[in-house]
């Protein structure tokens, strides 16, 4: 169904991949569920990879490149090369696969697409799902990093009070709050609007109409005029927010991948209690 996104092609339906595994199409498809969610039951032809828990607390710029460097490796080793589409999908249209998502873009991967509603989409649509396994094809990537999708810490610093930018918390309301602390400090970045990620979810698990979105970050100042940055506890919120923005065109988006746990341990930084 017709969702009237601006930039569609970076969401691929159940029926739409079904038709492209049949015609043996050149594709690399990423299972980014836990380990015994892909035993159980996987897309066939899929590779599971699980970056979940892989995260990074401090994005100056050495760990960062080392991060980087890793995740760039993991996804080598998975199959991911410069001239193979990629499809990544989790249990619907989740953080897990925006986070892998993000990742690509970041590292300059020219086709990475989300199968939108994921795994429980793909099962109900009555589409084959196997638990034969392959091993995947290690391949060779020289990944291309484009900066401007990423923010450090000194980036998001740098954003505070501008009316350029934006700063876009996708945590719960007790986090934002600050009634639920994951850091060494519980709060805000200063300024920060607040859209919680799943909001841009339908109850089954695939994004809303371009429309409702758009009006829902519209009405919180989150406008296409402006630089967006994400953020939430360690940047898998943030990167589904980035997804959803990516989506309805947005021309702007980082992810501050460090996010709260970043931000928040580091007591030099400003925070502020979020407004009900």
């Amino acid at each position: 169904m017709p969702k009237g996104f601006a930039n569609p092609q970076l969401l691929t339906e159940p029926q739409e991949l079904a038709v492209r595994i049949d015609a043996k199409a050149k594709l690399l498809i990423l299972d980014l569920r836990p380990a015994e969610r892909f035993a159980a039951g996987h897309i066939p032809g899929a590779v599971h990879v699980d970056l979940w828990g892989v995260s990074l607390i401090d994005t100056d710029p050495a760990p960062l490149n080392a991060f980087m460097w890793m995740i760039v490796h993991v996804l080598e080793l998975r199959g991911v090369d410069a001239n193979t589409p990629v499809v990544v999908y989790d249990d619907q249209s989740g953080v897990r696969a925006a986070r892998a998502f993000w990742f690509l873009e970041y590292l300059g991967h020219p086709g990475v697409q989300v199968l939108d509603g994921g795994f429980t989409a793909w099962a109900r649509a009555g589409l084959p799902v196997t638990r034969d396994a392959q091993a995947p094809t290690p391949a060779t990537w020289s990944s291309t990093p484009n900066a401007s999708r990423l923010a450090s810490w000194r980036d998001v610093k740098d954003r505070l009070g501008s009316r350029a930018a934006v700063i876009l918390d996708t945590r719960t309301d007790e986090e934002y709050q600050g009634t639920l602390v994951r850091a060494k400090r519980g709060g805000a970045i200063p300024g920060a609007v607040h859209v919680e990620w799943t909001r841009a979810l339908t109850s089954e698990g695939d994004f809303k109409p371009a429309s409702e979105l758009r009006a829902m970050y519209e009405a919180a100042g989150v406008t296409p005029d402006k630089e967006v940055v994400t953020y939430c506890q360690g940047g898998y919120r943030a990167a589904h927010g980035y997804l959803t923005l990516r989506l309805l065109g947005y021309p702007h988006v980082r992810n501050y991948t460090g996010s709260w746990k970043e931000w928040g341990d580091r007591e030099e930084l400003p925070i502020e209690v979020g407004k009900e």
